[in-house]
């Protein structure tokens, strides 16, 4: 009797190590499979509604959640419907085993199951058959989960990947696609809903089965009733609402944004964007309504920053995500692209700043030739002197060339560079043509350096996500900042005692790429700053795309429509108060310099905005700082009392100081402007050391507006013209074209055609830019 007690004992003690050792075997070599769970994204807008969602490998979307995200009464309507016992037992409910086997066995039907939640959680995350065998398996990976995971982190499984239909997994995804709700937000309706669905997620989903998934509702509701977890009250108030949702949808706002967050973020299950979802759905909508106004295979990009603290409100990377025809799925906000004239502001910022101008200094509107540059079309579109912002306002080419070619094109592209805007060439060798679209760029890093101009010189980088520091590098001085955005919102400088506007109105800038291929509006209002780019993804030339016709309506649209919202939001807007190192000054041209107002040399009075009082004079074209005898400003002469020009040292001779235009400007002065009025005749009997100063530029062999006959007998008409006068090397050009050129006077023979007939344009150019302009008729008899 004794031995068989010992032997009962040894067994009683020795199978249950026996069995924890084969557990322990097992359980190494077949591990939980939790780490094969490939995991899903969602990214959120700012206020955590999911803008789109990224699918496993199986087309499954989960939302995970912790047990803080839900509310108490979700996870008591789960348990007392699924698992009353769950905190007490140890993953296997014997009793409710043997419960459900003998309702089966007597009714001769499947009554209940009596699986536990980490029964349910075992089967989710290793799924087995229908057998003996299968119910082994499933008892094993349940041994498994209350050995290695707490009852919290067990449930926390369990509502993350509960089947709720289709490809829905877990309460988070199914809150958002069948209530349009964060599982914060479930009523006690909802959440008896959702406790009940994953029992039969296809035959009782609410939005397709309204009248099925209620009735399941309802016996929750009976249940939590039973065991008294919930007063009668309630449930007789929760009864009355009605099960009744719209139909299933997928989050689907700000795709390009979505997958340019991905990429950047690959290990983050929820990402947490700074977008402004009801903007989103605006801007989306925006885009298709342009869609059919648009040519075919045309996109655009609409970029919404808000300026006080950097984060993309706004992000729409093409026109049309789903449509094919017109590349929907490439995001032209990152793509490389010609920025036209949109560094144009940049470059004179940066002047202003290192006290090249200020903003009505002289600048040159007139046909050049340089290393770089060939002049075409000649025959208009010359405004001669213009003002920095005239220039900037009306975008105008040569003036930024003149203000590029002494800023320093390798300085410049180095300044941008810095801040975080890069400019990518075939070479990568900075030139003069940067400034006119030579270079590529990002609209983001674009938009991003345009900053400047509302944050008191300071570039900021974009912030995508909530968890973004915001970083800032400086570009230019506040004054040089806050001058360049008055210009470009086509504000004029106040007269003595009158006040500026604190709050500065929409100020923009337009860019056409070469070739009608890139159409650019960047506009900075008050609180945001706004890109749009319109054109064709693939790079080939759109004829009339123009910035000013083609993005800047898309742009005053989205800024209506963002001022409107402010409005409504009764939200102030952000001011912009001049900065004190910002005065205003009357100056005069040519020299671009303070004058006594009565000073013979004060041509044209202007009135500027200057930064730390600095007045710089009017600023040369290169050619003429490298060669003096081109350059103007003041000059020094001496005359005699009949006021002929004479040498220094002759008797009576008087000194005076005369204001001198740039000599390439002669042909747009008015009369009483131009050099012979202020430079005397020489006196023979006592010249000036050197001779004349000022030798004018003229052609010889034709008349202005001249019509010219091809003869009836002839085939041909030849022409003989003759430049003459002038400084230094000329060049001769027949519509545009260059002909011919040489280093002292200039001959050449034209031939015409019957092909030849029509209007045509000569143009002779010297060395100091002075020109002579000549348009005449060929016709033939």
């Amino acid at each position: 009797m004794k031995r068989r007690l010992k032997k009962y004992l040894y067994t009683v003690i020795i199978f249950p190590v026996i069995l924890f050792t084969i557990f322990i075997v097992a359980d190494f070599f077949l591990p939980l499979p939790i780490v094969n769970v490939k995991s899903t994204q969602t990214v959120l807008a700012q206020n955590g509604t999911p803008l789109w969602r990224f699918a496993d490998s199986n087309g499954i979307w989960r939302y995970p959640v912790t047990l803080e995200d839900v509310p108490d009464y979700y996870i008591e309507a789960l348990l007392t419907y699924e698992d009353r016992h769950f905190y007490q037992h140890v993953g296997i409910d014997f009793l409710a085993l043997l419960r459900a086997t003998y309702q089966n066995i007597t009714n001769d039907k499947i009554i209940s199951g009596g699986s536990t939640l980490s029964m349910q959680v075992a089967r989710i995350l290793d799924p087995h058959e229908r057998s003996i065998w299968g119910k082994f398996k499933q008892l094993f990976r349940t041994l498994q989960l209350e050995w290695h995971y707490t009852k919290d982190e067990i449930l926390t499984l369990y509502i993350n990947r509960a089947p709720y239909g289709g490809t829905i997994e877990g309460i988070g995804a199914a809150s958002w696609s069948y209530l349009g709700i964060s599982p914060r937000e479930l009523t006690r309706s909802d959440a008896a809903l959702l406790a009940v669905l994953p029992q039969a997620p296809s035959r009782l989903r609410p939005d397709r089965y309204p009248e099925r998934a209620q009735q399941a509702r309802d016996k929750v509701l009976e249940r939590l009733l039973t065991y008294h977890v919930w007063s009668k009250e309630i449930i007789e108030q929760v009864k009355q609402e009605e099960v009744w949702v719209y139909p299933r949808r997928s989050p689907q706002l700000a795709p390009l944004l979505a997958r340019r967050l991905s990429l950047a973020y690959p290990t983050k299950d929820i990402i947490h964007s700074t977008i402004d979802e009801s903007l989103q759905y605006a801007l989306e909508d925006m885009a298709i309504n342009w869609k059919n106004q648009l040519p075919p295979k045309n996109s655009l990009a609409i970029l919404v920053v808000d300026h006080v603290d950097m984060t993309v409100k706004g992000y729409v990377g093409s026109i049309d995500f789903n449509d094919r025809t017109r590349f929907g799925q490439v995001d032209m906000i990152k793509s490389l692209r010609s920025p036209g004239s949109t560094l144009k502001p940049f470059l004179y910022g940066l002047a202003l700043n290192d006290g090249m101008i200020h903003s009505e200094s002289l600048l040159q509107d007139v046909p050049r030739i340089s290393s770089d540059y060939r002049p075409t079309n000649f025959d208009e579109g010359y405004n001669g002197p213009v003002s920095v912002s005239e220039a900037l306002q009306r975008s105008l080419n040569l003036p930024a060339v003149q203000v590029m070619e002494i800023y320093g094109p390798t300085r410049f592209a180095s300044q941008l560079n810095s801040v975080g805007l890069s400019l990518v060439s075939s070479q990568n060798q900075p030139n003069i043509s940067y400034i006119l679209g030579g270079a590529s760029v990002r609209m983001d890093e674009l938009v991003s350096t345009y900053s400047a101009f509302a944050r008191k010189g300071q570039v900021a980088q974009l912030r995508f996500t909530s968890d973004e520091p915001l970083s800032e590098k400086p570009l230019m001085n506040e004054g040089s900042a806050w001058i360049i955005r008055r210009i470009l919102a086509f504000q004029t400088v106040p007269m003595l005692g009158s006040q500026s506007g604190n709050i500065s109105p929409l100020a923009w800038k337009t860019g056409t790429s070469y070739g009608y291929r890139d159409a650019w509006a960047i506009g900075i209002n008050p609180r945001y700053l706004i890109g749009v780019w319109v054109g064709r993804p693939d790079g080939t030339p759109v004829v009339g795309q123009y910035g000013n016709i083609t993005a800047v309506p898309i742009l005053q649209q989205v800024n209506r429509f963002l001022l409107n919202r402010e409005r409504n939001l009764n939200r102030n807007l952000p001011i912009d108060p001049m900065p004190n190192s910002v005065s205003a000054v009357n100056i005069c041209w040519p020299t671009g310099t303070q004058l006594h107002e009565n000073d013979i040399n004060c041509h044209r009075k202007k009135r500027a905005w200057i930064v730390d009082g600095i007045i710089p004079p009017t600023l040369e074209q290169l050619n003429m700082i490298r060669k003096r005898a081109f350059r103007s400003g003041f000059m020094t002469i001496w005359v005699n009392e009949q006021g002929l020009s004479v040498g220094a040292d002759c008797t009576n001779a008087i000194k005076k100081d005369i204001a001198l235009w740039p000599i390439q400007l002669e042909n747009w002065l008015l009369p009483n402007e131009r050099r012979a009025k202020f430079i005397p005749p020489i006196d023979p009997t006592c010249p000036p050391e050197g001779g004349a100063q000022y030798s004018p530029l003229f052609m010889s062999g034709i008349l202005p507006n001249q019509v010219l006959q091809i003869l009836p007998n002839q085939d041909s008409l030849e022409l003989t013209i003759r430049s003459q006068g002038g400084l230094g090397q000329k060049w001769l050009f027949l519509d545009g074209e260059l002909i011919t050129d040489t280093s002292g006077d200039l001959d050449a023979k034209i031939i015409f055609t019957s092909v030849n007939k029509g209007s045509h344009n000569l143009l002779s150019l010297d060395e100091s830019g002075q020109i002579d302009r000549i348009n005449f008729q060929v016709q033939q008899e």
